[in-house]
């Protein structure tokens, strides 16, 4: 652990594993190929629907209703930056960051924002085309008093994140890779992926395939249920 509060310097993923998960397809798959889960819980929505984000996570620790932190997180985003906030996971403490702080961390690159409390101004979000994941919307102010940590390890979500670890979000789910691990996960992800897409051909093809193809028919005929003729 640093003696600083605040720290610059980490080790991350790098920008060309970023851009390569950026091309698969589905959080489910990063997901299915991790050693164990790395999905946040199901209460992290995405406030407009349809969006995604992968970039490497920029972790803010804030207390719930102050967002002073975060506003000091905002003079030093980097591209590809995710930023992920833990604030307690208190939803009723003020919409700590809204419209003109997603303005501020688009035009440096950042690609997202994770916040296990309140975001406001999500119209705003939506029209700049700023991907955002929150556990609610709130429009009650933030205070600007209390201290907090840039780049320190947090859990959200029921997930440890180190900073620089891989984040990958969309409609469905944000999931986090431990950087260390995004290369291999990156291979299972892709050999994944054209497994299902070649599955997916099959299926709309021949809709019965899956059950023999699986051995479900198996697993379905050693229940030995009745069935009718």
């Amino acid at each position: 652990m640093s003696m600083y509060d605040v720290i610059k310097r980490y080790d991350s993923v790098s920008d060309e594993l970023i851009q390569a998960f950026a091309k698969t397809s589905e959080s489910a798959s990063v997901n299915e190929c991790l050693p164990r889960n790395g999905a946040l819980t199901h209460d992290f929505r995405p406030v407009w629907p349809g969006t995604r984000a992968v970039g490497r996570a920029f972790t803010v620790e804030a207390r719930p209703g102050d967002n002073l932190i975060l506003q000091k997180a905002l003079t030093m985003l980097k591209p590809l930056d995710f930023v992920i906030v833990t604030c307690d996971g208190f939803q009723e403490a003020g919409g700590m960051w809204g419209g003109i702080m997603s303005n501020a961390a688009q035009v440096q690159g950042a690609v997202g924002l994770v916040m296990d409390g309140c975001v406001r101004d999500t119209m705003m979000m939506q029209r700049i085309g700023f991907p955002v994941w929150s556990r609610g919307i709130s429009v009650k102010r933030s205070t600007k008093k209390t201290p907090g940590l840039i780049n320190h390890p947090i859990m959200i979500g029921g997930v440890r994140v180190n900073p620089g670890d891989l984040v990958v979000a969309d409609n469905d789910a944000v999931v986090v890779v431990p950087w260390q691990l995004a290369g291999e996960v990156l291979k299972k992800v892709e050999e994944r992926e054209k497994s299902e897409a070649e599955t997916l051909r099959h299926v709309r093809e021949d809709g019965s395939y899956l059950f023999a193809r699986y051995g479900f028919d198996k697993a379905y005929a050693a229940l030995g249920l009745t069935e009718e003729p």
